[in-house]
């Protein structure tokens, strides 16, 4: 089911409208990224306004495309505002077609495994001798060191790191519920990218950049490991920690959903009984100050428990909203189509697949004074732009269809 098809159009919102100039105007980046990390990086850059070229196997393309199960949305996410050439980058040809394209590339992202990109003879020795100006972003499991030459995957850092560890209930490491560091390590290689750019209007010259899966996860780890450093015991997952806060849980409603609720202040804690109508909780001095509630916890939770169990969510939603309590609807993925804020102000964008699919999927959650990112490309067909890529190389017509029938390209 298709369910773009049920969701009504954005309501009409307050932003200002997408300049004509994007940042990153004029800037071409190469990708040759595959699944999260790589693709995720290029594609905050072309939501910047960068030109990105995304490098494909032949005849098939990124695997990516052919995924299921929760890799069905990868390729349509990471890869908007791209278009595509397939290459044969093992073939004498195919190799050379991608070096004339590097010799007029700004940034290289690539995200392969270990060797990888050495074995294509394609390393940032073997690029910078061709562009000395261009910025090569490596993606990687490791920074140097023993570990360096080891697969990763985004779950396998999460279980180094902690993280997986600190996210499941005691004995039951889990991991998050997305590619959290695939993420990150793809925004952190972006931010040097952009460091590099700077750089290179000084210099004229391009720059090795390298942000890498543990590395990223380790430092999301950086507050437990402020807190492991000041405790004496090992500190407990997340679902067992002892929260700061009295009133800080997940709570059943009358409509049987789910409702979280966070009190942190005193004042919160005033209105909050105001708004549901518990004077006689405020008038007990033995709950004025929140460290008092944790300790009456034993009790409180269940009595609050109670007084949200006898509404409909959406009412004890209005309620806390009112009150100025922090709350939360505990929502699935699918919900976030039928959100109101989401939709009055268009953080979700529209695009079509190259199936013909039509999807829905968030904004760069960036304002950048009057300009904010738009989709200017949808995700691309496998070689949508190799004619015109090679065209634009120096590459005639027939050059190009002899690489077509020999497989460099496609």
């Amino acid at each position: 089911m298709n369910r773009i098809k049920d969701i009504p159009e954005p309501a009409s919102h307050p932003r200002t409208a997408s300049v004509s100039a994007q940042p990153l105007s004029g800037v071409r980046v190469v990708d040759f990224g595959h699944t999260v990390m790589g693709p995720c990086c290029a594609m905050m850059l072309g939501d910047l306004g960068a030109e990105i070229i995304k490098i494909e196997p032949v005849p098939a393309g990124d695997p990516t495309r052919h995924l299921r199960g929760f890799g069905t949305g990868y390729f349509g996410y990471f890869n908007r505002n791209k278009s595509s050439i397939a290459i044969n980058l093992k073939s004498s040809a195919g190799h050379e077609a991608a070096s004339r394209l590097l010799a007029t590339t700004d940034v290289l992202i690539e995200n392969f495994g270990p060797g990888t990109m050495d074995r294509l003879k394609l390393s940032y020795e073997h690029v910078r001798a061709i562009n000395p100006r261009l910025i090569y972003c490596e993606l990687k499991g490791f920074m140097q060191g023993p570990y360096e030459h080891r697969p990763a995957l985004d779950e396998v850092v999460q279980m180094m790191s902690g993280l997986a560890y600190m996210t499941g209930p005691v004995g039951q490491p889990l991991r998050a519920g997305t590619s959290v560091v695939d993420i990150v390590g793809g925004m952190f290689g972006m931010l040097g990218v952009l460091l590099a750019l700077r750089e290179r209007d000084h210099t004229g010259l391009g720059k090795h950049v390298k942000s890498t899966l543990y590395e990223s996860a380790v430092f999301l780890m950086g507050q437990h490991l402020c807190y492991a450093s000041q405790v004496e015991d090992n500190i407990p997952p997340m679902p067992a920690r002892t929260s700061a806060w009295s009133i800080y849980d997940v709570f059943a409603t009358q409509d049987g959903n789910d409702l979280f609720i966070g009190i942190t202040s005193d004042k919160q804690w005033t209105r909050f009984c105001a708004e549901f109508g518990l004077q006689t909780l405020l008038e007990r001095t033995d709950l004025d100050t929140n460290n008092a509630r944790i300790e009456a916890r034993s009790w409180l939770l269940p009595e609050i428990s109670g007084v949200v169990r006898a509404l409909p969510r959406d009412e004890a939603m209005r309620r806390l909203e009112r009150a100025m309590v922090p709350f939360a609807p505990v929502n699935r993925p699918e919900d976030l189509f039928h959100d109101p804020h989401l939709a009055a102000t268009a953080s979700l964008l529209e695009s079509t697949l190259p199936n013909g699919a039509r999807i829905r999927t968030p904004r760069l959650p960036l304002r950048y004074g009057a300009w904010e990112s738009e989709l200017r490309a949808e995700p691309p067909a496998v070689g949508n732009a190799t004619r015109r890529i090679l065209s634009d190389l120096g590459y005639d017509a027939d050059e190009i269809e002899q690489m077509r029938r020999n497989r460099d390209v496609c």
